[in-house]
């Protein structure tokens, strides 16, 4: 079991409809030792591309990839999902459906913060339907850069997001795999993976 995985399994609590709540340590308060220990990982696990970007979604994502791009040392965007008056000038756009929420936003990036031929790696808490990363593949791609992989702090392997994105031929790494939930037990089934 990796440091991930234990976390969950200390301080995660399922609940029913499939969710898993992370609050108390990862996307509402944050265990800055932790963070740390995920930008690392990531680091680790991406060693091997030249990473020049880190892109993330508000909100839940921005923490994270902040620890990740100071690992990597490079910038950190993270698109917004509103339009705010402050953003001014072309933007990328994509639709991203949020499963948490069970609503579709309209996500952007101002053009200005992503240019052709960067190699971006794309941060996120979680990883279910894929839509939201499918989104930030999109806006990559737009703007001519390239998607050197996307890392993912949990990912529901029960559900299609993940085999989705890897069957785009995206590389994908998720430094919890969840492979069943049970609310009433409270039991969480991880996969095993080489990697970790």
């Amino acid at each position: 079991m990796n440091f991930m995985e234990e976390r969950i399994v200390k301080d995660g609590i399922v609940k029913a409809g499939n969710v898993l709540k992370v609050d108390s340590f990862l996307n509402h308060q944050m265990d800055i030792g932790l963070m740390e220990e995920i930008g690392r990982e990531f680091k680790r696990r991406f060693a091997d591309k030249q990473i020049t970007k880190v892109l993330t979604i508000e909100a839940s994502g921005i923490g994270i990839a902040a620890f990740v791009a100071r690992e990597f040392g490079v910038p950190m965007v993270f698109a917004k999902k509103s339009k705010s008056i402050n953003i001014e000038g072309d933007m990328y756009v994509a639709e991203v459906e949020s499963f948490t929420h069970g609503n579709k936003n309209q996500v952007i990036v101002s053009k200005k913060f992503l240019n052709a031929g960067e190699r971006v790696l794309i941060i996120d808490d979680f990883l279910a339907n894929g839509c939201a990363l499918q989104g930030l593949i999109s806006i990559v791609e737009s703007a001519g850069a390239i998607v050197e992989g996307c890392g993912i702090v949990i990912e529901k392997g029960f559900q299609i997001g993940g085999r989705v994105i890897r069957n785009m031929g995206y590389r994908v790494e998720s430094l919890a795999i969840v492979d069943a939930m049970d609310a009433e037990t409270g039991k969480i089934t991880f996969r095993v993976q080489e990697n970790a």
